[in-house]
């Protein structure tokens, strides 16, 4: 202000009133330069700088690679255990080292996991009710997994069941007799053929053994007939089905088989 009254008064004293004059003038011509560097200064709050602006990309970025991960995350663990755990688990009832291929599973034993699971099975398939809504399941397993998919036995019960109903009926020859399911219960003791790392082998030689003796305990041609159009169409399509198929034939011949020996009746 100095300056310009020095230029204004070309150095030479002027009056009060001129003087006030000038300043306001100055004032006046100096109100937009002045609010225009007000509005900038305020204005400054709005950028970043650059190491804030660092770490905000860092955070956003995370944030947005979260939901990836995690579904991808999601994703590994739904389809790394077998999609189909009822005909692959081999722990029975939730005992400890149960099942055919167990060492401690001991069958024919007092003494062992085999002896355990089987006094819980007779138990636990003790009236003809239970027996017979478990061998329709068996008999349509695509219907019974449909309507009722949490209800399904595993197949690994599903061969201990087999296992007692033919050690049971080696006394009274619904086994089959000579020839009969004996033998297919000494293979399954062994924990061998049917306890392939490939389940679906596993699958393929049980289909092939049960049926290949279904001719011993099948009461009419119907039945025996139904169960060789089972076996020849796996055996035919082996490379081309898929494996809940495969897995819906055995539990098919399964059915059979203890429909045939009377199993509702009988019991275990």
């Amino acid at each position: 202000l100095h300056s310009e009254l020095g230029k204004i008064g070309g150095g030479k004293a002027v009056s009060h009133n001129n003087h006030k004059s000038m300043v306001s003038s100055i004032i006046q011509s100096s109100l937009p330069l002045l609010l225009l560097l007000s509005s900038a200064i305020k204005g400054t709050h709005a950028f970043h700088f650059p190491t804030t602006s660092r770490t905000s990309k860092q955070s956003t970025s995370a944030t947005r690679s979260s939901p990836r991960n995690n579904r991808h995350h999601h994703q590994l663990s739904m389809t790394t255990p077998h999609p189909l755990p009822n005909e692959t688990d081999k722990q029975i009832y939730d005992i400890p080292n149960s099942g055919w291929k167990s060492p401690k599973w001991n069958w024919g034993s007092a003494q062992g996991t085999g002896h355990d699971c089987a006094l819980i099975c007779r138990r636990r398939w003790g009236t003809k009710e239970d027996r017979n809504k478990l061998v329709q399941s068996l008999l349509d397993p695509a219907e019974f997994k449909a309507s009722r998919p949490n209800s399904e036995a595993s197949f690994e019960e599903i061969k201990l069941i087999l296992g007692l109903a033919w050690q049971r009926g080696r006394w009274d020859g619904s086994d089959g007799g000579s020839g009969g399911y004996s033998q297919v219960l000494e293979t399954m003791a062994a924990g061998r053929r049917y306890e392939q790392d490939d389940e679906v082998l596993s699958a393929l030689n049980f289909i092939e053994d049960v049926s290949g003796r279904f001719s011993t305990i099948s009461r009419n041609a119907e039945e025996l007939t139904r169960m060789k159009v089972i076996a020849n169409d796996v055996r035919g399509k082996q490379n081309h089905k898929g494996k809940e198929e495969v897995f819906m034939d055995r539990r098919t011949c399964a059915g059979m088989v203890l429909d045939a020996m009377n199993f509702v009746g009988n019991g275990l």
